[in-house]
């Protein structure tokens, strides 16, 4: 079930709001420029279906999103299982940074959480199946797809080069750390 989490961000113990309601999320994320909605499709492609189904099922909203975002390209992103590479590329992940064009995924099978820190708060969004996110450019957040990542999602770029990161150096992310993570463990 999609959720955010609200806090300040000199205490994450203490949740400002939580809720489940996604027209909450949408209206709470809109506040920073951040887009989030549900999309319901006739078709839902099986978790192991070969990127070139899962972008043909979803193909009518990617030509949408792209059209209206100036969008180049998409692809798939599945991970399910914690292989060797994943550690590193989690902590990768979970290093505060930006991008110079919006960072937009759509989730076609399982889960992940965009944290989002701005305006003194920390949005915690945890995208399930049927959720779109677009982070605005130059938004400072980190993602964590969890010590076992189990996701299948579709990735929007602008530019054709891919997922470009540029570390803030902050360490918010540790604080606002899962349990069972490591942190951000990358020189930034």
């Amino acid at each position: 079930m999609s959720s955010l989490a609200l806090y300040r961000d000199d205490a994450p113990g203490l949740p400002l709001e939580r809720t489940t309601d996604p027209a909450r999320i949408a209206q709470v994320l809109r506040t920073i420029g951040v887009r989030f909605e549900r999309w319901d499709s006739p078709v839902t492609p099986a978790r192991d279906a070969p990127a070139d189904d899962v972008l043909a099922a979803y193909r009518p909203y990617l030509d949408q999103l792209m059209g209206e975002t100036g969008a180049g390209s998409a692809d798939v992103i599945s991970l399910h299982g914690a292989g060797e590479e994943w550690p590193a590329t989690r902590r990768k992940f979970l290093c505060e940074h930006v991008h110079d064009e919006d960072e937009i995924r759509f989730f076609v099978h399982g889960q992940g959480d965009f944290v989002l820190h701005a305006d003194g708060r920390v949005f915690n969004v945890r995208c399930t199946a049927g959720d779109l996110i677009s982070v605005p450019a130059g938004v400072p957040h980190w993602f964590d797809g969890g010590a076992v990542p189990d996701f299948v999602a579709l990735r929007v770029f602008t530019n054709r080069d891919g997922w470009i990161a540029h570390y803030t150096g902050d360490d918010i992310a540790t604080r606002f750390a899962a349990p069972d993570d490591e942190g951000c463990k990358i020189a930034v």
